[in-house]
């Protein structure tokens, strides 16, 4: 064996030696006998499969304040500026930039990213950049692509034909953003033609879908019947749904059995719904943020994004799916242990299955693409945003990082508090 790993704790309590070989994982089981040509006892702490980001924009992160910051901090400025920005874009720049965000996901355990990329701006500058980023990062991030029409597919002459284009280069999902066409017809017109090009090409969806306070923009529905129609079951995704926030409980009771049959995907992005969603109320202020629990419980598949760091929309962010999580449970009131888990599970198991990933899991034959976190349990990790003490890739380490909590251990009672940080020094002790 090239590496074991003793006495790690897995996400659902398991107390395990992880036996990897040629970059895989050969072996997971208690007090493994087989030897390692190097050993880590990592001391019962957790160890987990790499985080998963379902929704990101890589092509505008780490562009905070290009060319104006956002004074409003508003989604429909936000727009505006990245309008502005994109004639003023350098694919070197882009890709400068991208490479640093990558590395920050690296030194957090973020290893698998779905990346939506702009195809309105007829160079295709972005996507070119994107793509050039994919192959660079491939041995450290699986970056998946989306092409996403940001001024609308039908309000933009070319972008239909922009995505196409994007698709022959190497994009890998068909995105839209129905809700921010001219009118409700054309959003759902946009649906429909969108996935019907999926289904001729074979391709995943993942659509921006009712990002708005609006309790009529509806178009879920519309991708989850067209999802019925052209037998996209498993393959298509529903991001933001925002507007389901604001929706008639009736009409939600209809809405959610439609969206399970269908197998659509819901990707929830609790930093920034919660950020910019509410901004017309007054008193009480809407959260803004999709119904999760309510989705979870009638067996839709939900993901937690970032979606945004430090770009037109959000100054904020460091790549850390924990803080995502974090917002996310108290966003959506997941605070009981078991939903919780749940929250752990949005960044990490859920969105690797709506993105297809391969080989991801802690099981014989997986690749061993595995992050040692400081912390007992995804509770504890969650609660901390733990440090990750280490990041492997195919069995490699490519990241490390030292210990730094306070955990709370609680075995017998009275409890201790273990400080792994500098030993708090009191006067005359």
């Amino acid at each position: 064996m090239d590496l074991v790993l003793r006495n790690a704790t897995l996400a659902d309590g398991r107390t395990v030696d992880i036996a990897i070989a040629g970059g895989t994982i050969a072996a997971v089981e208690p007090a493994l006998p087989q030897r390692g040509a190097r050993e880590i006892d990592v001391g019962g702490d957790l160890v987990t499969p790499p985080f998963v980001d379902a929704h990101f924009h890589m092509d505008a992160t780490l562009s905070y304040g290009l060319p104006r910051v956002n004074e409003s901090g508003t989604l429909l400025e936000g727009i505006a500026l990245w309008g502005e920005l994109k004639p003023q874009l350098a694919q070197e720049a882009l890709v400068e930039r991208a490479l640093q965000y990558c590395d920050w996901a690296v030194a957090r355990g973020l290893l698998a990213i779905r990346s939506h990329v702009d195809v309105c701006d007829d160079r295709l500058l972005a996507v070119e950049a994107l793509l050039d980023v994919k192959r660079r990062v491939a041995p450290y991030i699986d970056l998946q692509l989306v092409a996403f029409p940001q001024d609308g597919l039908l309000r933009s002459k070319t972008a239909f034909d922009n995505l196409k284009r994007a698709i022959r280069m190497g994009v890998d999902v068909v995105g839209g953003i129905p809700h921010f066409e001219r009118t409700m017809a054309d959003g759902a017109e946009s649906v429909r033609v969108l996935c019907e090009f999926a289904a001729e090409q074979g391709l995943m969806v993942d659509m921006h879908c009712d990002e708005s306070d609006d309790p009529l923009s509806r178009h879920i529905e519309t991708l989850a019947a067209e999802t019925l129609r052209l037998g996209l079951q498993g393959r298509v995704a529903g991001s933001h749904l925002t507007s389901m926030h604001s929706m008639d409980n009736y009409y939600v009771s209809k809405l959610l059995p439609l969206m399970a049959e269908s197998g659509v995907a819901a990707i929830a992005n609790p930093l920034i719904n919660i950020t910019l969603q509410g901004r017309h109320d007054t008193y009480p202020k809407r959260r803004g943020m999709t119904r999760v629990p309510e989705l979870l419980a009638a067996g839709v598949p939900v993901a937690f994004g970032h979606d945004c760091v430090m770009d037109p929309w959000y100054g904020l962010g460091s790549g850390d799916m924990l803080e995502v999580a974090h917002m996310g449970l108290h966003v959506a009131q997941m605070t009981g242990q078991a939903a919780m888990r749940l929250c752990f599970q949005a960044v990490t198991e859920t969105p690797a299955r709506i993105l297809g990933l391969q080989g991801y899991g802690i099981a014989p034959g997986c690749r061993a693409d595995l992050v040692w976190l400081d912390a007992g349990d995804p509770v504890e990790a969650i609660r901390l945003r733990a440090a990750r003490r280490l990041v492997l890739r195919a069995g490699e380490v490519i990241s490390e990082a030292p210990a730094a909590r306070a955990r709370l251990r609680l075995p017998d009672r009275p409890a201790s508090i273990d400080f792994r940080l500098e030993r708090l020094k009191r006067a005359g002790q």
